[in-house]
């Protein structure tokens, strides 16, 4: 008798709790095979695949507290955004999982997000994450992505990639021919174009350290630059430039070379070209260490 009335009490005093459970998503749209799509979604995770079908095809869950999911637009730009109320903090988090045309270009946006992309070989892949990581994969003909304090993990075959981060890491791998920036604050770059020949790179850090294994194409141009972080260049043995290089405090060093230092004060630099000097290579650090390597 005694646990009838408990099991009475404890059904009443549960019968007023709604239940939080996420929303299923399952929408499908025509998408030209060269389309657009945005993609947005403050909480949770997005995931992107591709394949050969003229259409997207939207599925995942819509987190409790989330007011809806907006889908709008034609075949030629399709706009996919999670509508949070204005407070959203109490909000569940949200998974989006889309399908798009391979030769489609995306352009996400996340806060809190995780995003993962695979597959992806359209005109323009960009992707802007605050706290999320992000996970590319694909061989889109030109990438923009940045992130606040999310790592970016990606592979790219591209001719043009721009990246991003301020607290976050960057490591970018895959054949890219073109140019290729990198910037960061207190986060790492590690970048390996796989032996392509890149006619421009730049990276520019605070005092994360900056890493570089490629090569460089003739009459191109690298330029790095660091406050405290390292900087560090691996080529070709065949390359032919003329390198610049000078720190405040940093030590300096390359094959070769003769470092220059003044008699009083701070300070080191050298000049020196490499082959017939067609590129032109610029390291300049305040006290991080810069080192051209020659493989």
């Amino acid at each position: 008798m005694k646990t009838t009335l408990l099991l009475t009490a404890l059904l009443a005093c549960t019968a007023g709790i709604p239940a939080f459970a996420a929303t299923p998503i399952n929408e499908t749209r025509p998408l030209d095979a060269r389309g657009r799509v945005d993609i947005s979604n403050v909480k949770g995770r997005i995931e992107v695949r591709t394949w050969d079908k003229a259409e997207v095809a939207i599925t995942g869950s819509l987190g409790e507290g989330a007011e809806r999911l907006q889908v709008e637009g034609d075949q030629r730009n399709l706009e996919v955004k999670v509508r949070y109320p204005r407070n959203s903090r109490n909000t569940e988090p949200t998974t989006l999982v889309l399908q798009v045309p391979r030769h489609a270009s995306l352009d996400i946006e996340g806060v809190a997000a995780t995003i993962d992309v695979a597959g992806v070989a359209g005109d323009e892949l960009d992707i802007d994450s605050v706290s999320g990581s992000v996970t590319a994969v694909g061989a889109p003909r030109s990438a923009d992505i940045s992130s606040v304090s999310g790592d970016l993990r990606l592979n790219l075959n591209s001719e043009t990639v721009e990246v991003e981060s301020v607290s976050g890491t960057i490591a970018l791998r895959g054949r890219i021919g073109g140019e290729v920036s990198a910037e960061t604050v207190s986060g790492d770059i590690t970048i390996d174009t796989r032996g392509e020949a890149v006619r421009r790179f730049s990276a520019s850090t605070v005092s994360g350290n900056a890493g570089f294994t490629g090569a460089l194409a003739d009459g191109g141009r690298i330029s790095a630059e660091s406050v405290s972080g390292n900087l560090r260049l691996t080529l070709q043995k065949a390359l032919s430039a003329r390198v610049h290089a000078e720190s405040f405090s940093g030590s300096l060093s390359a094959p070769g070379v003769s470092v220059s230092r003044p008699k009083y004060g701070p300070g080191s630099s050298f000049e020196h070209s490499f082959g017939s000097g067609s590129g032109e290579i610029r390291l300049e650090t305040f006290s991080g260490n810069a080192e051209l390597r020659l493989e």
